[in-house]
């Protein structure tokens, strides 16, 4: 597909959009078209800090004292679910819920199986997209711990920081850029549980830097990638585009 029709459609559109430039950068595909970079965007007002997650825990059978990681994803193997599995017998005591559903749902479920954390990981299925905000609410950290480019941006972690949680993400394209190392949260090393657990565990074991990192992300999300903020930049692409076309 990309060296026929995907080509052509690239080469014959007046711009291309990107989500990020670290993606434009390193993509064979995209960069020798010099694409416009806009992020994707989300909606704060709906994923916000003062969402109760309570109902959540409770749902869940977990206690208000319970440290909680959080995944929300389609469960394939480019998302790195097996090491996140991994990682959780080096964060002993910490909860894990994974929410979403897919194919490689049964493979997972017998690796925390081998693991023996079973008990610890807890995998929701899909759940009503009205519902999400409160299983954000519901986490003390959110991960992303994806292995492949596929994953060009990682808009769950935009919707946890949204929500003022700190968030430990992969560190490869695309998904670095969203997630500014010691800041909104930490990188990880991609395919190492033992340095995705130790990045979890120092969260978990500092609450203040967690209120802070939330807070940060928060404020990120508010200034970059609101809704109105990444229409503007793109109605902006459209109209120069048209006045382009128009000289």
């Amino acid at each position: 597909y990309q060296r026929t029709y995907g080509k052509e459609t690239m080469r014959r559109a007046a711009r291309l959009i990107v989500s990020t430039e670290t993606y434009a950068a390193t993509s064979r595909v995209v960069w020798r078209f010099s694409p416009e970079v806009i992020p994707n965007p989300v909606d704060f007002q709906r994923f916000r800090p003062d969402i109760d997650g309570s109902s959540v825990r409770a749902r869940l059978n977990l206690r208000p004292d319970d440290s909680v990681v959080l995944l929300v994803a389609r469960i394939v193997p480019h998302k790195g679910i097996e090491h996140l599995v991994e990682a959780a017998k080096h964060v002993p005591g910490a909860m894990f819920v994974v929410v979403g559903d897919g194919p490689f749902l049964p493979d997972v479920r017998r690796l925390a199986a081998e693991f023996g954390v079973e008990d610890r990981v807890h995998f929701v299925g899909k759940v009503p997209h009205r519902d999400l905000p409160a299983y954000y609410a519901a986490c003390d950290v959110f991960v992303l711990p994806s292995v492949s480019r596929l994953e060009a941006f990682g808009i769950v972690a935009l919707e946890a920081m949204a929500t003022a949680k700190p968030v430990v993400v992969s560190d490869i394209p695309g998904v670095r850029e969203v997630v500014a190392d010691g800041v909104e949260g930490l990188l990880a090393e991609p395919v190492n549980p033992e340095n995705l657990a130790a990045k979890l565990r120092s969260l978990l074991q500092d609450p203040g830097l967690r209120v802070q990192m939330g807070a940060r992300g928060r404020e990120k999300v508010e200034r970059k990638f609101g809704i109105k903020q990444v229409a503007d930049a793109v109605e902006r692409v459209y109209r120069a585009v048209v006045q382009d076309e128009a000289s």
